[in-house]
Formats: C-alpha cells, sequence, structure tokens
C-alpha cells in the first residue's frame, strides 16, 4: 500500500474545500434567502418607480412584497400590502384603447372562477391628469377594486383585494394614493 504524495494531498484538500464552498452556497444562500422577509417597509412621503415611467406615493403603513414586485424600464409590476389587503400596480405595453384596456381588464377578473365584476364602471383621473377608469369586483368573502389607465402606449392596472371588512377600512388610503399614479415619458 502506497502513501500519498504532499501534491495528492493538497489537490484532495483543494477538492474538499471546493466541495464545502458549493455546498455553503447550495444550502447556506436558500436558507439566507428564506431567513429575509418578502415585505419590506416604503416611505409613504415620496413617490415609488413601478416601472416604464410610472410611480406612486404608496399608502402609509404600506409595505412593497418583493416576490411581486418587478421594475422594469418597458413594464413594471410592484404589489404593495396593507395587512391583509392587497394593493397591485402594474404597466405593460399596450396599444389599444381606455374602454379596450378596461374590457380585458374585467374579463381577467371575471375568468377567476368565483369572481364577478360589481356595479357600474366610473371615470377617474389622478393629481397627474391621467384619465382612466374604475369599477368594483366581489368573490367569495372577499371584494375588490380595479382602475385601469392608459398612456403612451402603455396600460396602467391598478387592482386591489381584501376580505369586505379590511378593505372597507383602507379603500380612503388607497384611492388616495391611486390618485398619485403618475406617468413620465421614458426615451
Amino acid at each position: 500500500m502506497r502513501g500519498f504524495t504532499r501534491q495528492q494531498l493538497t489537490n484532495l484538500l483543494g477538492v474538499l474545500a471546493i466541495a464545502v464552498t458549493l455546498a455553503g452556497l447550495a444550502f447556506g444562500l436558500p436558507a439566507l434567502d428564506r431567513s429575509l422577509p418578502a415585505e419590506r417597509f416604503v416611505a409613504d412621503d415620496r413617490p415609488y418607480a413601478i416601472g416604464a415611467g410610472v410611480s406612486i406615493v404608496p399608502p402609509p403603513g404600506a409595505t412593497v412584497d418583493v416576490t411581486g414586485t418587478r421594475p422594469r424600464d418597458d413594464r413594471g409590476t410592484a404589489l404593495f400590502r396593507l395587512g391583509p389587503v392587497r394593493y397591485a400596480i402594474s404597466v405593460q405595453p399596450f396599444d389599444g384603447t381606455l374602454a379596450a384596456a378596461a374590457t380585458r381588464l374585467r374579463e381577467r377578473i371575471t375568468g377567476t372562477p368565483g369572481y364577478q365584476v360589481t356595479g357600474t364602471q366610473l371615470a377617474i383621473a389622478t393629481a397627474s391628469g391621467l384619465a382612466g377608469l374604475e369599477g368594483g369586483y366581489s368573490a367569495p368573502g372577499r371584494g375588490g377594486r380595479y382602475a385601469v389607465f392608459v398612456a403612451d402606449g402603455r396600460t396602467i392596472e391598478v387592482t386591489v383585494s381584501g376580505s369586505e371588512l379590511d378593505l372597507g377600512l383602507r379603500l380612503p388610503m388607497i384611492d388616495t394614493s391611486t390618485r398619485t399614479l403618475s406617468y413620465r415619458a421614458v426615451s
């Protein structure tokens, strides 16, 4: 039986160090990721960039859920939470009218089993002058609101959902926030 040479031991130690490093990355990074909260507090006194030139001032006490937030140059999504209420804003390329954008959003809502649009659709305007349409929807045990705007080849969709009680308590803050929605053309 032959012993190990110094070179072989050095190589073995190098391989073991690489294996330990890879194991640390494979198991340590996901564990670290799971330990970090998905929700982060956001400032309610300055605009939050959604993407594609769209921004909004979040309601007081809102957190942003980083698992549902994806800002990009040509589109974007932000998912805010106010306790159990979900407040989502999405912007994406669109080449239709405001009425077509509202129809598309309503069809997506009613395409979810148990969801139905309720009441009439009303005109809405933001402080920056964006004109849109808003309405309500319901599902078993939940209520919701939606708003849609079209600006410069983009549709901006706002959806809010939560239990009737939670939604009722937070809707005034969300309405105020939605009216801060603004669009700045990106070059």
